[in-house]
């Protein structure tokens, strides 16, 4: 397994705790629902005997032929360029549903895709207003921004953003696109900034707005929600779900969804029905896992990762 600038420039967030709480079964079958550049996985794959397979999945296809240059040589290794919406799907195709171990999915835009410029995910760098994750197919920011109504806009920043300003900036964004269609990061960046009428200390005014955009292109908290019913097929009895967040909209979902599968069904105060009877179908193991002191000292983008891990009962 070759290791690339690129795969090494990019430090996978909450590695060995993550991987920890993953593997059960040596010997088992995972998945890594957001391959990124490999960090994760080349890890799981480090852990795992012989016998063990690892499929991945993710959405860029810089991230498949990343996947391809490092693990060329790795027989337990499998990539599909896709959503991990899509994952059922494909462990029918190869006879895996209710199989499977353990699943990561280490969420949001990861820093390589930050980094370059040209992807048009950060507002610190000009690029073309892109964002998508997969470029093969669905409409860019750019062309999403130019043609949405203000009221879409909006809502997008408010829902996805947690954007107090999202109807003044949404306008703003209007104003500017009669005059001239957007075309780069630093374009809307700008006119977010100036719309902004109160900057958060130590946080770029343009944050909200970027991250709103991108979650809305990506449809990343949809597929999120998918993913995690998913998982209830997915995963064989004991099998591990761990889900690390970097925003409380992911978070939220994560905790909320794993707090209904503890519980089991919601019944009328009063209906006569034992406990076993609730169908619950996860455990909860352990308290929320952050970043250590170490690992923020190297990795900043860390701080706000959080990890939530549960397992399957029934």
């Amino acid at each position: 397994m070759s290791q690339s600038l690129e795969q090494l420039s990019h430090q996978s967030v909450l590695l060995h705790e993550s991987v920890d709480a993953l593997i059960t079964d040596v010997n088992g079958f995972y998945v890594d629902g957001t391959f990124g550049r490999g960090g994760h996985s080349r890890e799981v794959l480090l852990r795992l005997s012989e016998d063990a397979q690892l499929m991945a999945v993710d959405k860029d296809e810089q991230a498949i032929a990343e996947a391809d240059k490092q693990f060329s040589d790795e027989k337990r290794f499998s990539i599909r360029h896709g959503s991990f919406s899509q994952l059922n799907q494909w462990l029918v195709e190869i006879e895996k549903l209710g199989k499977v171990n353990g699943i990561l999915l280490d969420l949001g835009v990861s820093s390589p895709q930050l980094d370059e410029a040209h992807r048009g995910f950060s507002f610190m760098q000009d690029g073309p207003l892109d964002m998508r994750m997969n470029r093969t197919k669905g409409e860019t920011a750019a062309e999403w921004i130019n043609s949405a109504s203000q009221e879409d806009i909006a809502r997008v920043l408010k829902e996805y953003g947690e954007e107090r300003f999202s109807k003044r900036i949404a306008r703003a964004i209007v104003d500017h696109r009669q005059e001239q269609p957007f075309a780069t990061t630093h374009e809307l960046s700008k006119v977010v900034t100036e719309a902004n009428p109160a900057w958060e200390k130590g946080k770029h005014p343009a944050t909200r707005a970027f991250q709103a955009i991108r979650i809305h292109i990506n449809d990343e908290l949809s597929d999120l929600d998918v993913i995690l019913e998913q998982a209830l097929a997915a995963l064989a009895v004991g099998g591990r779900l761990v889900v690390i967040s970097f925003h409380s909209l992911e978070d939220r979902r994560v905790k909320r969804f794993i707090r209904q599968q503890v519980q089991g069904d919601r019944l009328p105060m009063g209906v006569p029905v034992r406990d076993e009877q609730l169908n619950k179908r996860l455990r909860s193991l352990g308290k929320v896992t952050k970043a250590g002191a170490s690992e923020l000292a190297h990795n900043p983008r860390a701080r706000s990762a959080v990890m939530r891990v549960a397992e399957k009962i029934a």
